[in-house]
């Protein structure tokens, strides 16, 4: 009979876990409650890092339930990341003569490198209005994780 305590997880733990997240008292975004948990190694980047540091000190075999403001998930809403692009801009840079529609996330280049996502807010005659914001800024989230095994 072993009398060691349950593993607890740190910055570099090797975690295999059931974990939903969901936006606050509505629709799960993301569950693997129903399937196969998920095994992630910390500090890599597979969740979020407010979702990690969540983690950081729980007991194997924990079950818990989190409630994140939307300060803590991806932040407030920006309105300075609605921005015009231009279609000369928006055609050089994404896939030519797509047929985007409004509330699309589309995916472009950057012109200095790296790359955009933004949701189409309106078409005009010679631009595109975008919302950079992350899809889910403003948004509280609910994060619930099951630790099945801490390495």
């Amino acid at each position: 009979m072993s009398n060691a305590s349950p593993a607890v997880v740190n910055e570099s733990s090797y975690l295999t876990l059931h974990y939903r997240l969901a936006i606050a008292g509505g629709a799960d975004l993301i569950t693997t409650f129903n399937g196969t948990p998920a095994t992630l190694l910390l500090g890599q980047g597979q969740l979020a890092p407010f979702l990690e540091q969540r983690l950081i000190g729980l007991p194997e075999g924990a079950h818990e339930t989190f409630a994140l403001s939307a300060q803590e998930a991806f932040g407030d809403r920006n309105p300075e990341l609605i921005q015009p692009v231009s279609k000369a801009t928006l055609e050089e840079n994404s896939v030519p003569d797509a047929d985007y529609k409004v509330g699309e996330l589309i995916e472009f280049n950057a012109p200095k490198g790296g790359r955009f996502a933004g949701v189409l807010l309106e078409m005009r005659d010679d631009s595109a209005l975008f919302d950079f914001n992350h899809p889910l800024a403003g948004q509280a989230l609910q994060f619930e994780v099951k630790l099945i095994s801490v390495l």
